[in-house]
């Protein structure tokens, strides 16, 4: 017999007849505790730069993300996640910039954590925008990037942003065995709170260029792509097996990114492992919502909260997104 009653005895348009069963019934809410909120850092001080590819994201100095770690505080957003926008005369094939322990994120980190200790902080690990090359990791002689040698200076990147305090760090480069000597090296430096939020299913999307364009990797990168090291958009057992990895080296939750496109790997990974899952909603995924809704072809606040919706539905803890603050302000609403 099947579980469920048949019409006319069961008629599920019950359970949608006004707001109040509508809310009562819901299987999925969002909050601003689901939000992480990237954000572009400068050098320098009263700096502002609007990026052209992500309307209303714009890279800041240091001076001008105060007011935006506020903000984040009294709406709830538990998280922020820096990424950097460097000099272009810093940047080196090596990428060296990354642990200098007096670079642009140590201090941008040292001065949020002192400011609002309330409000995690989280820094992306990688070279990406410390290289000349645009590459997230170091190239031999032949262009191709080195597996083990990245991670050794990877390690040396995460203690320099553990020791400005981070509370997260983000190894988002896609090097094998990455998370274990970063998990090794931050336990040796007495680093035990440290927690590592993995991006283990990230793919070699064409989602990302928005992004490369605001940490201005874009031009560095020029035609090369990064297929070597992140994931084959046609695979989705490949994100278990990686996830699986990550976790047994020492990740305190994975990620997925991008988001959208990637929904059904977000459910496996959460079915299979139920660890602290993450998604990304990337810089490509807000700029075509933000392009459509600035045309008039969509509702730009009620694509923006279906959107973040559809990845708790789909397993998610938390989401990685340009429109925390906005998704943030009309759920306090």
């Amino acid at each position: 017999m099947s579980p469920y009653a048949p019409f006319p005895l069961g008629r599920p348009r019950r359970l949608r007849r006004d707001d109040f069963t509508r809310n009562l019934v819901r299987e999925h809410a969002l909050t601003a505790h689901d939000l992480i909120y990237p954000v572009f850092v400068l050098d320098g001080k009263g700096r502002r730069e609007a990026v052209a590819s992500m309307p209303g994201v714009e890279r800041v100095s240091l001076d001008l993300l105060l007011p935006v770690a506020e903000q984040c505080v009294a709406l709830g957003i538990p998280v922020m996640a820096l990424f950097p926008v460097i000099d272009p005369s810093l940047k080196t094939e090596d990428g060296r910039e990354a642990w200098n322990p007096q670079g642009l994120v140590p201090r941008v980190v040292r001065e949020l954590k002192q400011r609002f200790p309330q409000l995690g902080v989280m820094t992306d690990v990688a070279l990406d925008p410390f290289t000349s090359h645009g590459q997230d990791g170091l190239p031999d002689a032949s262009g191709y990037i080195l597996n083990d040698e990245t991670v050794e200076v990877l390690c040396k990147q995460a203690l320099a942003q553990a020791e400005a305090g981070v509370d997260i760090v983000a190894p988002s480069d896609m090097m094998d065995g990455r998370i274990g000597a970063i998990r090794a090296a931050l336990e040796a430096g007495g680093f035990i709170h440290t927690r590592i939020m993995a991006y283990s299913a990230k793919y070699a999307s064409a989602f990302y260029g928005p992004f490369r364009d605001a940490v201005g990797s874009a031009a560095n990168l020029g035609k090369s792509n990064k297929k070597v090291y992140q994931m084959d958009p046609g695979n989705s057992d490949e994100a278990l097996r990686e996830v699986a990895m990550d976790i047994a080296e020492g990740a305190d939750m994975v990620m997925v990114k991008p988001g959208m496109p990637y929904l059904d790997v977000v459910r496996r990974v959460k079915d299979e492992f139920r660890v602290p899952t993450f998604a990304y909603q990337v810089s490509g995924e807000y700029a075509m919502l933000k392009a459509a809704a600035q045309n008039g072809w969509l509702d730009h606040d009620a694509v923006m909260l279906e959107s973040l919706l559809a990845f708790k539905r789909a397993g998610a803890d938390g989401v990685l997104t340009y429109f925390a603050l906005d998704a943030a302000r009309k759920l306090r609403a």
